[in-house]
């Protein structure tokens, strides 16, 4: 599985994502994806703080927040992603990654303000565009929707341009 740098095989990975995308469609008959994973995970935690105010939302007047597969899903990748970087030799338990640190230093804080301000922008994108990476990137592209192709084109674009923006 693992290749002379220690990374798993992109071909391999990719033909098990396609398998898992299929089991799936097959199984759920919903496409791959976590965005409304993280949009139940936050009903669920609405409903500890406001049941009221959460059932009054109109994304769970059909959605009921609870643990699903999408769920089960998130927290399969972050499991799967330790086991792959344990097994290929990558794990690093470091808060601040090398790159990051040669660029902007060694602010523990700001690293994680960046990274928390990434993740609310991903997440109200993932809403705003109907998916996100996976559900547009795998499961959109392998149904060959034309918005998902473009999902995922201005998924690489911008991509590239905060790259660019923050390492260039």
């Amino acid at each position: 599985m693992n290749t002379a740098g220690g990374a798993w095989n992109p071909y391999l990975v990719g033909a098990l994502i396609g398998v898992l995308s299929m089991a799936t469609f097959y199984f759920s008959n919903k496409p791959l994806g976590v965005s409304t994973a993280f949009a139940r995970m936050a009903g669920m935690l609405g409903y500890l703080v406001s049941r009221k105010h959460t059932d009054s939302l109109a994304f769970y007047q059909d959605k009921v927040p609870k643990i699903e597969w999408e769920v089960m899903l998130a927290f399969g990748i972050v499991v799967g992603a330790f086991f792959a970087a344990l097994s290929g030799g990558e794990f690093d338990a470091s808060v601040i990654p090398p790159l990051w640190e040669a660029q902007f230093g060694n602010s523990i804080p700001l690293r994680l303000s960046v990274a928390f301000i990434g993740g609310v922008i991903m997440a109200f994108g993932a809403r705003l565009a109907g998916g996100c990476t996976s559900g547009h990137g795998i499961s959109g592209a392998l149904q060959l929707s034309v918005g998902s192709w473009i999902a995922l084109a201005c998924f690489f674009a911008g991509g590239s341009l905060v790259a660019q923006v923050m390492y260039g």
